[in-house]
This record gives C-alpha cells, structure tokens and sequence, in this order.
C-alpha cells in the first residue's frame, strides 16, 4: 500500500483531487506517477494511477468520437435505486440472462463479442428496480486484452454492484481469478474490508474525524497529520471497523474501492456444470461472494436475484407520509443503519435543518406511530411522519 510519499507527491496528488475535467486529471497524473519514487511499496499505487490515466484517456477520445458521432456510448445515467454491472467472458450468457431477468432486448447470438456497447435493463423486486448494465465481454480466463476492458471496468468502479457471471461449461477457477485479478489491477477489490472509511472534503469546519471502530497503528492526531500533508484543512473522515493509517491514505487516494458482488454460476442446466459448480464452491469463494447457480436458457433461480441484490446492497425501505396524509407510493433508499435525519436530508435540507421530531410506524418502534428524535435508527419498511419548524 502507498506509505511514505514524499511531499512532491503529496502535493501532486491534491492537484489530480482538485482537477475538474478528465484533460485536466490526465495531466495532474502524469505529474504524479513521474513524481511517484519507484520501490515495492508504491506497486499498486503506481500501476492503480496508470491504469486510471488510461481509462482517462479513453473517455477523452470516446467525448471525441460522439461528438463525430463515431463510435458507441460507454456511460449510462443510474437509474433505480441501484446499478449493478455484468462481468464475464465471451459467450459466458450475459446478455441471455439481461434479457431474462430485466425488460432489456438485448443482442443475443452464438459467437462472441456481440455485444459492443453497455446495455441497460430494469430488474423488478418487490417496490424497487435496480438498473442491470450488460457489458461487452472480456477475456478473463486468458488474460488477454481487449480495446475495452479499461471503459467496461471503468463502468465497474463506479456502479454499486457487481454481477459476477460464471459459464459452467467452461473453467470457473480461471474465469473468476482472472477477473479478481483485472478488478483489483484496476482498484476494485470485492472481498469487504474490515475497515469503512468515508472521506469527504468541505470547505469549512477544520478536521471532523469520527471514529467509531480502532486505529490500529495510529491515533487521531496521526490521522490529521495525513491529511495535513496532503493539504487538505478541511473534511470529514468517517471510520469504523480496523482500519490502519495505509487503509485512510488509500481512500484519499481513491486507489481502492470495494464492491459488493455476486456470482451468477450460469448454465447450470448443462451436464456437466454441477461438476464444474462443485470446482467453484470448494475455492471457498461463498465466504466473501454469494454464488447463485442460475440458467438464462430455463430461467432456473432467476427470480432469487433481486432479493439477493438488496440483501447484499445493505439497503433499507423508508416510506414517508404527510400527517393524516397518504403513504407514498415509492420509498426512500437508503442504508442500513440510516436515522431519522438520514431521512430528513434525503428529503430537503430545508427540513433536515428545521426538524423537530418525527413518528414513525414499523419494526424500528416498540408502538405504533411513536415519537422519535433525529438519532433514531430506521429500519426497512419503516413509515415516517417528520415534523419541522414551519
């Protein structure tokens, strides 16, 4: 992990921070990775910045081939309360199982590479919809690279969820290491760290560190030292769990970031996928992934999908109403452990800066309708009246 950079870099990087366009943050990192010192501490570090420089390259000359109109559209707006991206090989049944799960009509044929652009689709569980990317195949079982792969896992980092997909027909073992190892070449790693960090720069306010976990290397004032070196004099750090202070550098880097996964082991219907399904589960990898084998061709556990999707989001329902008024028709999403002014902001600042008290009917109260404060913790399928200064 990346420890020790010397001051140039440090300020380096502030400038690729602070960069507004993709040219600007190309040119901000090359002058970091020049400024980098080459030894085995800063590996990842450097190869993560390269592989972010060429992704930035190739959004640069994807902007310049729309405007010529050349070429196709790699970037899909989010819509839903989540969006997830398809991963797999040629011919591993992507594109089947959009079609299969979501209302997208998708290209489907026998020969690879059909695909060529980013596919959505909208996935119905229950009152939500999660938006299903298929994405253009990827040689992941043979190491080999496409014109793409920077643009498709560019579309990884920043969804919410990864859809991992398996052709049991072939070799698992190759197909999931060599995707594990291009996501984690490219920064996303899917195995849950024990630390969660989250950092965000303000304008004002100095340091607000909240640490609700263990520093296991440092204290508090080691930490504000950090971010001093990187000139940064005002933010908000948000720890729980383990973290070490390589693990909050990370984050300031933005080198890592996790992704919550599942594994679609798919063609289950085939003979002999059970054999090869039995290869996969004895790696060990449900520890870490939920592995569902599934069939885009009998559509067999499909329909356990969406449900394993909001459990591994870690996300909740949360149903406003106006006093004596209606239940809305659609909930907030939010995460768990979510409070009450969780809500309140979600809904207008205005009201999250003016509230008072709110009632709320559900699991998260001993009676309903009971009166609560801003601190209280909601829970899915809570209903919540909020109650503001007028």
């Amino acid at each position: 992990m990346p420890a020790n950079l010397p001051p140039e870099a440090r300020a380096k990087w502030i400038k690729v921070m602070d960069a507004r366009t993709p040219e600007e943050k190309i040119k901000a990192l090359e002058e970091f990775i020049s400024s980098v010192p080459k030894h085995k501490g800063t590996e990842n570090l450097l190869l993560w910045a390269r592989r972010r420089l060429s992704q930035l390259r190739e959004e640069v000359e994807e902007k310049k081939k729309k405007k010529s109109g050349k070429g196709p559209k790699f970037f899909i707006e989010k819509e839903g309360a989540a969006q997830l991206v398809l991963l797999g090989i040629p011919n591993s049944g992507k594109s089947t199982l959009l079609g299969k799960m979501t209302n997208a009509k998708p290209i489907i044929t026998d020969y690879p590479y059909s695909t060529r652009r980013p596919v959505p689709g909208m996935l119905f569980y229950e009152d939500l919809q999660f938006q299903i990317i298929d994405t253009p195949s990827i040689p992941f079982d043979t190491g080999e690279r496409v014109g793409w792969t920077g643009r498709v896992l560019g579309l990884a980092r920043n969804a919410d969820g990864i859809l991992i997909v398996i052709d049991l027909t072939k070799n698992p073992l190759l197909q999931l290491k060599g995707i594990v190892t291009e996501l984690e070449n490219h920064g996303i790693i899917l195995k849950k760290p024990k630390a969660h960090i989250k950092f965000e720069k303000t304008n004002s306010g100095g340091h607000n560190i909240v640490l609700a976990g263990k520093l296991i290397d440092g204290t508090i004032e080691d930490v504000k030292k950090l971010l001093l070196d990187y000139k940064i004099y005002h933010a908000i750090l948000k720890i729980s769990g383990e973290a070490s202070l390589d693990d909050i550098e990370s984050v300031i880097l933005g080198d890592r970031t996790y992704k919550p996964s599942i594994i679609l082991a798919n063609k289950i219907d085939v003979p002999e996928a059970k054999k090869n399904l039995e290869k996969l589960l004895r790696t060990g990898v449900e520890k870490h992934i939920k592995v569902i084998p599934v069939s885009g061709v009998t559509g067999e556990n499909l329909d356990e999908i969406g449900k394993e999707i909001f459990k591994m989001l870690g996300i909740i329902r949360i149903y406003t109403k106006q006093p004596n008024g209606d239940i809305a028709s659609s909930p907030l999403v939010l995460k768990k452990g979510s409070t009450v002014m969780d809500v309140a902001k979600h809904i207008h600042s205005r009201i999250a800066k003016n509230f008072r008290y709110a009632k709320i009917w559900g699991k998260s109260v001993k009676y309903p309708g009971e009166r609560v404060g801003s601190e209280h913790i909601v829970e899915d399928g809570d209903i919540i009246e909020i109650y503001a200064k007028g």
